[in-house]
Parts: structure tokens; sequence; C-alpha cells
């Protein structure tokens, strides 16, 4: 998509995103999401990603989120542990090793470099 456009994030219909078993520590967390916009090289996007509650791990891609609703612990392996819920911000590394644990299903707003 190379227009300009906007879109009511709340309301954006997302697609299911099945998440590695391996990934899943405890509960039954369901991960959907929407790319709404990628780089004609692929190496950057932004998009939509939802997740209920749970708890989950994964290596993160160089990423800026604002969380839309919900909330969420994100403990960085050998780093700080964030707090975020609706409003907050957060900006995640290459590389860094987490652990998320989904207190009420998470939405939110990302741009990543690939």
């Amino acid at each position: 998509m190379n227009e300009s456009f906007a879109l009511h994030v709340p309301d954006a219909e997302l697609v299911p995103d099945p998440l590695d078993p391996r990934q899943i520590v405890s509960g039954t967390p369901e991960v959907t999401g929407k790319v709404v916009w990628e780089s004609a090289d692929g190496r950057q996007a932004r998009g939509i990603w939802q997740i209920t509650p749970g708890v989950v791990t994964d290596t993160e891609a160089d990423e800026v989120f604002v969380v839309l609703s919900g909330s969420a612990t994100v403990e960085i392996e050998g780093g700080p542990t964030l707090r975020v819920g609706p409003g907050d911000m957060a900006v995640l590394r290459e590389g860094d090793r987490t652990t998320w644990t989904v207190h009420e299903t998470l939405r939110k707003v990302y741009a990543v470099n690939l």
C-alpha cells in the first residue's frame, strides 16, 4: 500500500496469526494482527497486533509500539521489566528476548524494522 490513509484502529478487523506452541508458557493466548503498510524492500512494516491473556516468549525485532487497550508486563532478559497499558509507548531492541504476561487483551499499533 503506497497511498496515504487513515484507519480506525479499535474497529480494525484482524486476522489470526497463530503462535508457535513453543512460545506459550501458560494459558491459551491467541494472536491476531494486520500489516497496514510495508516498505517495498520488506524491511519495514507498520501494523496492528493483538494478544489475549496468557504468558508467551518472543525474540523481538527493532520496534516501537503504542498500546491502545489492555495491559501487559514485558520482562526483557537482562534488562528492564516494562508495564504497559493504554497510551503507553515502548521501544524494543532487535534481539531482545522477552516474556509477555498479558493481563487483559492487549491491542497495539507498531512500527518495526526487520
